[in-house]
């Protein structure tokens, strides 16, 4: 004959539990446990309690047991459960992850639920959840490119020695052109955002021209010296040079951090600044425009400004330019440098001897 297991609480103990039984956001299985042990201490057996509280024996034993063996404890927690068999097996979850990852369709570039569905003999969400579970997301690429310029790590620790320990009694400007901005206008008026709908515009536009942004991003402030031009040559780099002579005070040494364009190494440029010594010059290695922070500008300006705006014609184009940069200065602020050049010569390191991995398979 089984006999059930007797209990006896602690001042500690009863407390609590008479805390659970009666709080209002206790969970409701807690509190039906803990009056179950109560009613245990007092002496009552499984069957009168289970009269009381409106559940069954078997429950009342259960946790009665749980609380003898475990405490507080195995009452507030409920015990591991095997849960339910995987009604997929493993093996085609492996085969669907191995699929996905080193083949390609007949008929197209990258899988879609569909297609995988067809080849591994399951349903559609079942290769989503599979992915899921995975972080597979084989409908998103990213572009990249190592650079292979001979010079990469001398220009890198250049830069970032500029980054990371701006020289005293100087300004260190980052530097670029975002060429051919185009003014666009849509052929149709969008419709604005609305509860439940998105804003919209129609798919195709008209080209109303294009003009070049020369800017130039101050380190330390954070300051932007920009100027719209029509074309993008030797001269014009030149004209923006001495709008940043003029603009900045003139006791200061000027580095400036610019890419590889041919405009920039021009014989006419070097003759120009050959002339005015305080202007020093750093190159970022090529196919590594990401090391120039006055890209984070543009990315900036043309997400906030260029890309859902509608222009008639250019004038109105370089009006918004000019006007985002003049409410940038009003309140400037420049982008933290953090990573060392060691730090970026492991990930370029990783990067090359995976794609030479990738090579040879």
């Amino acid at each position: 004959m089984r006999v059930a297991a007797r209990i006896m609480l602690s001042e500690e103990q009863r407390t609590t539990l008479e805390s659970w039984s009666r709080g209002r956001k206790t969970p409701a299985r807690l509190v039906l446990r803990a009056k179950i042990v109560l009613h245990a201490a007092q002496g009552l057996e499984n069957r009168e309690i289970a009269l009381k509280l409106g559940t069954d024996r078997e429950s009342v034993g259960r946790w009665r047991s749980r609380f003898a063996k475990f405490g507080l404890t195995g009452i507030e927690k409920d015990a591991p459960r095997s849960g339910r068999k995987p009604s997929i097996p493993r093996s085609t979850v492996e085969e669907i992850v191995r699929l996905t990852t080193s083949s390609k369709p007949n008929n197209a570039t990258h899988w879609s639920t569909r297609s995988m569905a067809r080849a591994s003999g399951v349903s559609a969400k079942t290769v989503h959840r599979v992915w899921q579970a995975n972080e597979l997301k084989p409908h998103l690429s990213r572009t990249f490119k190592v650079s292979n310029d001979p010079k990469f790590l001398e220009k890198l620790t250049d830069v970032v020695a500029l980054y990371l320990n701006p020289p005293d009694h100087a300004l260190v400007l980052c530097a670029d052109e975002k060429s051919q901005i185009q003014a666009l206008d849509r052929t149709q008026p969008g419709l604005p955002i609305k509860k439940g709908r998105c804003g919209t515009m129609t798919h195709d536009y008209k080209r109303n021209g294009t003009t070049t942004l020369f800017a130039a991003i101050e380190l330390l402030s954070g300051t932007v010296i920009g100027e719209c031009m029509a074309r993008h040559r030797h001269q014009e780099w030149i004209k923006f040079l001495r709008s940043i002579d003029e603009q900045t005070p003139a006791h200061l040494e000027l580095h400036l951090i610019v890419d590889n364009y041919a405009t920039h190494k021009h014989p006419k440029v070097q003759s120009w600044l050959k002339r005015r010594p305080r202007f020093h010059i750093h190159f970022t290695p090529t196919s590594a425009s990401w090391l120039n922070l006055i890209e984070r500008f543009f990315r900036d300006l043309t997400e906030r400004e260029i890309r859902r705006g509608t222009f008639q014609n250019v004038n109105a184009l370089i009006e918004v330019i000019t006007a985002y940069i003049g409410q940038h200065n009003s309140e400037p602020k420049s982008f933290k440098w953090t990573a060392t050049a060691d730090q970026i010569m492991e990930k370029v390191a990783r990067a090359k001897l995976r794609l030479q991995k990738t090579a040879s398979e």
